[in-house]
C-alpha cells in the first residue's frame, strides 16, 4: 500500500502529527488527511524553514492546532547531529506553539518565536548558515586547485584558518575578526589574485562579490580604490 493510498483508509489517532515531507508536499498531505476524515488529531506541525503554518489550513478548519516547527540544523545521510541548543523557529497556534516549545526543550534545542511574515527572509538567512557556505567551501577548494592543491589537501589545511575565524567572529564579533589585504587597503595583492583568477572566472566572481560586500560591512582601507579595482 502507498503513502496516499494508507492517508485514506488509516484512522489516525495521535495527540501531535507532524509533517515532515518536502514543502511542495505539505499543503498537499495535510489536503489529503483533511479530507479523510477519520481519526482523531490534536496537534500538526510541519517543519518547513520558508512556509508558514498556512500550508496546513486544511486540518485548521477541522479544529487542529497548527504550527511550523524548524530547526536551524542541517540533516544529510551519514550525519546525526545533536538537538544540543539549536535554535528552533516556532510560528503559528498558541497551542501548538506551547507543544512545540516543550519538546523542543525536552530535545535540548532552543525555541524562538518567528512570525509567519518573516519566514521567508529567516530561511534565506538559514540558506546561508550551510547550503550557501558549503558552496562557498567549495569555492575555496577550486582556489586550491588553481593553487596545484588538491581537494583533500585544502579541506585539511584549510580548517585550522576556517575554525579560528569561526572562533574570532563568535567571540570578537565580525568587526574584530577581520584580516588580509582588503583590511590593510592592499591593491597591489588585490591586483595579482584578480589577475590570477581570470584562469578560474567562477572563482574570480564569487572573490570579487565577497570582496565588494567586505568593503560594504567591515574594516577596511583605501575603499574607493580598491572598488575601482574590483569592477573592473
Amino acid at each position: 500500500m502507498n503513502a496516499r493510498a494508507a492517508i485514506h483508509t488509516t484512522a489516525l489517532n495521535a495527540d501531535l502529527l507532524w509533517l515532515c515531507v518536502p514543502d511542495r508536499e505539505i499543503r498537499r498531505a495535510a489536503d489529503s488527511i483533511a479530507a479523510a476524515g477519520k481519526g482523531r488529531v490534536r496537534y500538526v506541525f510541519h517543519s518547513s524553514g520558508a512556509l508558514s503554518s498556512t500550508e496546513l489550513n486544511s486540518l485548521r478548519k477541522m479544529g487542529v492546532a497548527a504550527a511550523s516547527v524548524h530547526p536551524l540544523m542541517t540533516f544529510v545521510p551519514g550525519s546525526h547531529p545533536s538537538l544540543e541548543g539549536v535554535p528552533v523557529a516556532v510560528e503559528g497556534d498558541d497551542a501548538a506553539t506551547r507543544v512545540a516549545r516543550r519538546i523542543v526543550r525536552d530535545l535540548g534545542g532552543e525555541s524562538f518565536t518567528l512570525s509567519a511574515r518573516n519566514k521567508a527572509a529567516y530561511h534565506a538567512w538559514a540558506t546561508f548558515t550551510s547550503p550557501l557556505w558549503l558552496a562557498f567551501l567549495v569555492t575555496l577548494e577550486d582556489a586550491a586547485v588553481a593553487a596545484k592543491l588538491t581537494r583533500a589537501q585544502a579541506r585539511r589545511m584549510s580548517l585550522p584558518i576556517i575554525g579560528q575565524t569561526l572562533e574570532n567572529y563568535s567571540r570578537l564579533g565580525p568587526q574584530h575578526s577581520n584580516s588580509g589585504p582588503i583590511i590593510r587597503g592592499d591593491t597591489a595583492t588585490i591586483a595579482k589574485h584578480l589577475s590570477v583568477l581570470k584562469k578560474c572566472p567562477s572563482v574570480r566572481n564569487v572573490y570579487v562579490a565577497l570582496s565588494l560586500a567586505a568593503l560594504e560591512t567591515l574594516p577596511s582601507k583605501n575603499g574607493r580604490e580598491l572598488r575601482k579595482l574590483l569592477k573592473n
